[in-house]
């Protein structure tokens, strides 16, 4: 087998296909987990418009336990995750339908979880579960799983040949029973060469880290802010290991083109400012001047922020979406069975819309 693409999707399914004995390469042109899937920290959360992808949400947990057992390292902390706004009404039952411990927050609990932010007292809730990824550790940790059947090289084409995949780089041409392609913005640049055609919107968006100031909380939730109480809804936001600084971003994205150009490059600048600006207005517990700038791509499918499928072709796998840290265990572990010949799951499948709302 083998995985096209070392982010967090590619190595978890690449770490999957270990777990079953099934010999694995994968490909990658860069330091692995250092395009979309770089930073510090990500937000794992429960809470989906779709049920099905809260369960999936829920399965993915119970990997990220598993392998935070198997690798030795703590993985999510256990924070907890905040959101605040109107939709907090809309996800609740959701996340009760799926046995996730969620619930209501009142104006003080919210201010010990989330000592940083400024005085709100509308609608909050807590996932008990939820808290901060820790995304370098499991990148290294998995990357170290992987040794050596993790190869630098940048692949130029893939190709079903008689029954099988031929996978051709920069420096190999090699053929495979199936191959499984987590190469982000360029998934769907493979998927165009085999006769498919994936709806992806293409975007770039801007994460900022600032430290805190004084003393860092030994507890320290995420925030997914919908409110525009604070002048910005789509504001997520996660702890670094250790607590002393948090990682800000919004949800809407510039838009780009499949070719990698911006629409408006200037558009990058305009975030940044306004991710400064909302923690000078709601995060008065951190140093408004960032300490680290993230820049990456959104690869979106256009029914859900959350949008997730999987087009299958003679053997290849492409999967596509958006936010896709918190499902990379429990959708690694689904593409390697799928690599190995058991039928992918009905709802991973494109024409289930997986993540829309209300489906």
């Amino acid at each position: 087998m083998a995985v096209v693409g070392a982010g967090i999707v590619g190595l978890s399914t690449a770490y999957a296909l270990l777990e079953r004995g099934v010999p694995v390469r994968v490909y990658e042109q860069g330091a692995p987990g250092h395009a979309q899937s770089g930073g510090a920290s990500r937000i794992f959360r429960h809470a989906h418009d779709d049920p099905r992808l809260v369960r999936d949400t829920v399965d993915s947990r119970a990997v990220y336990d598993a392998w935070s057992e198997q690798l030795g390292v703590q993985l999510i902390s256990d924070d907890g995750a905040v959101a605040i706004g109107s939709a907090v009404d809309a996800k609740l039952p959701l996340l009760a339908e799926a046995g996730v411990k969620a619930r209501r927050i009142d104006g003080r609990e919210l201010a010990e979880r989330l000592p940083l932010l400024a005085a709100y007292e509308g609608p909050a809730m807590l996932d008990e579960r939820g808290g901060s990824i820790r995304t370098t550790a499991m990148v290294a940790a998995l990357t170290a799983a992987l040794g050596p059947r993790l190869v630098t090289d940048e692949v130029i084409s893939v190709r079903p040949v008689g029954g099988e995949v031929e996978v051709r780089s920069g420096g190999s041409a090699h053929r495979y029973r199936s191959v499984v392609v987590c190469a982000g913005r360029d998934t769907d640049r493979f998927a165009r060469s085999v006769g498919l055609s994936l709806p992806v919107d293409h975007g770039a968006h801007v994460r900022l880290t600032f430290a805190l100031r004084g003393e860092a909380p030994a507890s320290l939730a995420t925030l997914q802010d919908s409110s525009g109480e604070f002048g910005e809804v789509g504001i997520y936001a996660a702890a670094t290991p250790g607590n002393t600084a948090y990682a800000v971003g919004l949800s809407d994205a510039t838009g780009g083109r499949a070719d990698g150009s911006l629409l408006a490059a200037g558009d990058l600048a305009d975030h940044v400012a306004r991710v400064a600006d909302y923690v000078r207005r709601a995060l008065p517990g951190l140093d408004p001047d960032p300490i680290d700038v993230r820049h990456c791509w959104v690869t979106r499918l256009p029914w859900s922020e959350d949008g997730l499928a999987v087009w299958e072709r003679d053997g290849l796998l492409f999967p596509v979406g958006h936010n896709l840290f918190k499902q990379a265990p429990g959708l690694g572990r689904k593409l390697a069975a799928a690599a190995c010949g058991e039928p992918l799951p009905d709802a991973l499948r494109p024409e289930a819309r997986l993540g829309a709302p209300g489906v």
